[in-house]
């Protein structure tokens, strides 16, 4: 197999900022506590630098979307995120419409900084909220609390802000159903516009993997995923992805980038991405240094390792990540971003469709209602029959 692209597949950028004020226990991200303090000024320097460096690899294409995560990002001013934004539009050409998101902890906003991301060129908020539950919020660690999470919002909305997204966390330790579903019933008073509402898990390499809390059985855990689905559904919020529930027309345009298999260059500690070399017909991953100290020593690439992919882990990786969408997967869209002939799938897709874990028509599938609660097996059977080797990346 080899690729051939004939369409160009949508860019988005995404930057990292590593730095929070304490790791909470069930983090696996990137992010570093901030110790005395951040070298704003230096990293916003390294950040355009590593974007210099990349060019090569995006001439003449065009940003849809950018996404500031973290770690905290909202522990940078909003001048420097203007001047980063400022230095990025330099050097790229932006979509018209571009939704520009970072990530906010409302604990770590001071009031007068929503104003100034606003008049940056931010325009999408993401509120990592968790739990309105001031007892939960400290089984997680979480430095807010519920009363500043409501002075966040009413703020954010004052400065002009009018997308936001709320994560919230369900499944939390020793959380019941009656719990779970006050979380949301206060967090919809808030009225945002888009919601990430997920199950917490045990990732490796976090406090939590090695000295797990007694979190809700199974059954719990499902029938509160069943009841808040249907609250938000009530609440005139659809989901579109597993997780990710919206107002109609405000799903998140970032993510459904990744999830669609787009491309997408990351700058910053750790960052990962991906590109698609439409001349050459190969597919490029790449992740940068990850510690913040080794980064910022900026007389060096920026680039720690950097591979191509081989078709059969980008079928799973498609797979992977356009399977999270509630949405029907035509096979012209896997040419589009794969590069590939519908061909290659079909034998796996036989077995799945005789498996009733999906349904095949002419011009592609979906999942079936059981696929759906199956999903991790589903996307399994993509790695055994593409005899992918999947390799954490640290």
């Amino acid at each position: 197999m080899h690729y051939q692209f004939e369409q160009p597949i949508p860019l988005s950028l995404y930057i990292h900022i590593p730095w929070c004020v304490k790791k909470c226990p069930y983090c696996d991200f990137n992010s570093h506590a901030k110790g005395n303090g951040i070298p704003e000024d230096a990293y916003v320097d390294a950040l355009l630098e590593d974007l210099e460096q990349d060019l090569p690899l995006i001439w003449g294409r065009r940003i849809v979307s950018i996404f500031i995560g973290g770690g905290t990002p909202s522990l940078f001013s909003g001048t420097a995120m203007a001047r980063l934004l400022q230095g990025i539009r330099a050097r790229l050409n932006f979509a018209p419409s571009i939704e520009v998101t970072m990530e906010a902890n409302p604990g770590t906003v001071e009031h007068d900084n929503f104003a100034g991301y606003r008049e940056a060129g931010i325009n999408r908020l993401s509120l990592g909220v968790q739990s309105l539950n001031n007892d939960k919020l400290k089984r997680l660690g979480r430095i807010h609390s519920s009363e500043e999470v409501f002075a966040a919002v009413e703020t954010a909305k004052t400065a002009g802000f009018d997308n936001i997204n709320l994560d919230i966390m369900f499944g939390l330790p020793e959380q019941s159903i009656d719990e779970g579903l006050a979380d949301l019933r206060g967090a919809l008073a808030l009225a945002p516009q888009h919601f990430s509402w997920y199950q917490l898990t045990l990732e490796p390499n976090t406090v939590f993997y090695k000295q797990p809390p007694p979190l809700p059985a199974d059954d719990t855990i499902w029938q509160l995923q069943t009841e808040g689905q249907a609250l938000l559904t009530k609440r005139g919020y659809q989901q579109y992805e597993v997780s990710a529930y919206s107002k109609p027309g405000r799903e998140c345009q970032h993510n459904l980038n990744y999830w669609r298999f787009g491309d997408y260059l990351g700058i910053g500690a750790g960052a990962h991405s991906k590109i698609t070399d439409m001349a050459r017909g190969v597919i490029i991953r790449q992740w940068k240094v990850r510690l913040p100290g080794s980064y910022l020593a900026a007389d060096k690439p920026f680039i720690a390792e950097k591979k191509s992919i081989t078709p059969g882990e980008c079928v799973f990786e498609f797979m992977l990540n356009r399977l999270r969408l509630n949405q029907p997967v035509a096979f012209s869209e896997f040419e589009q971003y794969c590069g590939l002939q519908r061909a290659v799938l079909r034998e796996q897709l036989d077995q799945l469709a005789n498996d009733n874990l999906l349904r095949l028509s002419s011009e592609g599938f979906t999942l079936t209602d059981l696929g759906k609660r199956f999903l991790n097996d589903v996307v399994a059977s993509f790695i055994e029959a593409n005899g992918v080797v999947v390799v954490g990346s640290g």
